[in-house]
């Protein structure tokens, strides 16, 4: 190996020594790219959906059953030659430990004409609106081939009463102001719909609100 001189020592320790500090040296090093800045955490607002409003009651809690009622809203259960003897609406399939109710009322006074025809199931073992749904469509049926005509209107929510649950009720347009209107309650095990002759839908919830205060228990 070669020896160096003093001067040359020297010089090849200083350059050295210059790349050294060079290399370690942040201002000579590429200017890394800034990092992205970390993304806001949530809000409550944001992070929590709100869940929709509910234009029904809460059902009411435990197993209700159905029962006939001599009367119910202020209403005469029918009876005698005149009062409905079959079941002229499909309940659907009915299973042990199910109640079936079928009749219909007379309102005050009245002593001709149609009366207001009740049907309901109780211990129902599907979702009651399900079960609503298919004896609303079977009464629908009933109502046009007895006297009503049109094409059923929306159902509207009403005051259910106090079982909670759902109450409905839609009317049958016809050329008179007053038409045929339908109602149907459904609740945790029951379900039921009404058909009432010549009435207005609100008049129709109130009243069948309260047969339900005496039908259901």
């Amino acid at each position: 190996m070669p020896s160096l001189g003093p001067r040359t020592l020297l010089a090849t320790i200083a350059l050295t020594t210059t790349l050294t500090l060079t290399a370690c040296d942040p201002a000579a090093e590429a200017e890394a790219p800034p990092a992205p800045p970390a993304p806001p955490a949530p809000s409550a607002a944001s992070a929590t959906a709100s869940a929709p409003a509910s234009s029904t009651s809460p059902a009411g809690s435990g197993k209700h059953t159905l029962a006939e009622a001599a009367t119910a809203g202020g209403l005469t259960k029918a009876t005698g030659a005149g009062a409905v003897s079959d079941v002229p609406v499909d309940p659907g399939e009915m299973r042990d430990g199910m109640h079936l109710v079928v009749a219909d009322y007379n309102r005050a006074g009245q002593t001709s004409g149609r009366r207001i025809l009740f049907v309901g199931v109780d211990s129902v073992p599907e979702d009651p609106n399900k079960r609503r749904e298919h004896l609303w469509r079977g009464l629908i049926d009933y109502a046009l081939q007895n006297g009503s005509t049109g094409t059923p209107t929306t159902a509207k929510p009403y005051q259910p009463g106090p079982f909670g649950g759902s109450l409905e009720c839609l009317s049958l347009p016809e050329s008179a102001n007053n038409t045929d209107v339908i109602c149907g309650w459904s609740d945790t095990t029951t379900a039921a719909v009404a058909l009432f002759p010549r009435t207005t839908p609100a008049d129709a919830a109130r009243l069948f609100g309260a047969m339900r205060a005496d039908l259901e228990h």
